[in-house]
């Protein structure tokens, strides 16, 4: 049977997840986006060949809903949502910090909701997406969930509690790493090289190392110890990270991201 899907407020990642669904063997006429502007709505159908629709269009004519608006704009979307979603319709939150019951209050008793955090590799097909089930939502919706999000990285079950961690984690990751890669280039400009080849040096051993986590099924404490030789070089940058607190400074921002998630969840925006 075809299934037609929404995604609503196609920003950046609703656009990936759009590009992604295609190369992946979705038929772009069983896809519909919503915008804003309509002159967004209008490049999405020129590029991609998907229908634009109104909010209430879509709930009415999609199986799935996937709303991918700011978390601070999702009460504006339930709102304009709730009269014309019918309860079988599966709705996708891909809003950081919100939880599934903000949305089975808002909308008919017993719709399924399934919670999403994804991240922007997304726009390259190397997200990470977390899936977890609201109270009405099965395995059923969950597989679907993946199929959808499975089109741009890899996806992972957690229960909704572990959310607010895996925000920290993945959600915010891929900024954690930017900026270790922003500080290491003005290392390496500090140490007497020009900003390019000091990027380049730095981005392609970030990928490396990424992908031998990855392939070789090693601890990272392993492959760490691997570069590291007695009295060498690598052990005495190691020493002044842990002299200057680096370990404890990343887990204590990974606290205080995941304190944040909560703090969303609860409805502080400030």
């Amino acid at each position: 049977m075809t299934q037609k899907v929404a995604v609503l407020g196609t920003g950046k990642i609703g656009e990936a997840l759009l590009s992604g669904m295609i190369r992946a063997g979705w038929n772009p006429a069983d896809l519909l986006v919503t915008s804003r502007r309509q002159e967004r709505a209008e490049e999405l159908r020129s590029r991609y060949g998907v229908t634009p629709v109104t909010n209430p269009e879509a709930a009415k004519s999609a199986d799935t809903l996937i709303l991918t608006v700011k978390p601070q704009d999702m009460g504006t979307l339930l709102d304009e949502l709730a009269p014309h979603v019918p309860a079988d319709r599966l709705v996708i939150s891909g809003a950081a910090g919100i939880p599934t019951a903000y949305f089975e209050e808002r909308l008919a008793p017993q719709t399924p909701v399934v919670r999403v955090m994804t991240n922007t590799p997304a726009l390259i097909d190397e997200a990470m997406s977390v899936i977890s089930a609201g109270t009405h939502a099965t395995a059923g919706h969950l597989a679907h969930t993946e199929e959808i999000f499975g089109a741009v990285g890899k996806t992972l079950r957690v229960p909704e509690s572990q959310q607010d961690a895996c925000t920290a984690l993945s959600g915010s990751g891929p900024a954690y790493f930017f900026y270790l890669v922003e500080a290491m280039t003005d290392a390496g400009i500090l140490l007497g090289l020009p900003r390019d080849k000091a990027h380049d040096l730095i981005v392609q051993s970030a990928i490396g190392a990424a992908t031998m986590l990855r392939d070789s099924g090693e601890h990272p404490v392993k492959l760490r110890e691997n570069v590291t030789s007695p009295a060498g070089t690598t052990i005495n940058a190691i020493r002044e990270l842990e002299n200057h607190g680096v370990r404890a400074a990343l887990i204590a921002a990974l606290e205080a991201a995941r304190d944040r998630s909560r703090a969303l969840a609860s409805g502080n925006n400030s």
